[in-house]
């Protein structure tokens, strides 16, 4: 197939900047839905040139192909689009996330949640059982009660043999 070098370059680039690419398996001639003006075939045949050279992993899954680029690839593209070397991929970026903003019972708002107390936890708490009764902590977990060995109804119970 006869892929014109600005759409190959056009499809590196965008491959370099997201770190993947999705394409989707059709066989209706049908444009690619982020490079508008380039075809999905074109697309998926230059992406396999670069699995076959292990610059990409392959995912296939729902009829959409899933490309990751390898760090092999990210040299590799580097090379090809003449990018500086400190240019790397969103996928390899790392971003602070946002903590999410916690509400007390006061009705006080927090970023962190550090800033908890136990009193703001003692309100979603059942009340502790009486002294007296046995708590369900006790009850639980391995070790608890004595082992009882039951005999089977086939293989390895010997008290069937005649």
């Amino acid at each position: 197939m006869q892929i014109s070098k600005e759409q190959r370059k056009a499809i590196y680039l965008l491959l370099f900047q997201d770190g993947v690419m999705v394409a989707q398996k059709t066989h209706q001639p049908k444009m690619h839905r982020e490079l508008k003006l380039i075809p999905n075939l074109c697309v998926i045949k230059t992406m396999k040139s670069l699995v076959s050279m292990h610059y990409v992993k392959e995912c296939f899954s729902w009829n959409h192909y899933y490309w990751t680029l390898t760090n092999d690839g990210i040299i590799y593209l580097r090379d090809y689009l003449h990018l500086r070397p400190e240019l790397v991929p969103t996928t390899l970026i790392n971003r602070p996330r946002a903590l999410p903003q916690i509400v007390s019972c006061d009705g006080k708002q927090s970023t962190s949640p550090k800033t908890r107390t136990d009193e703001n936890r003692a309100v979603y708490r059942r009340p502790e059982r009486e002294a007296g009764s046995s708590s369900k902590r006790n009850d639980a977990g391995a070790g608890t009660n004595e082992l009882v060995f039951r005999g089977g109804f086939q293989r390895g119970n010997r008290n069937d043999q005649h």
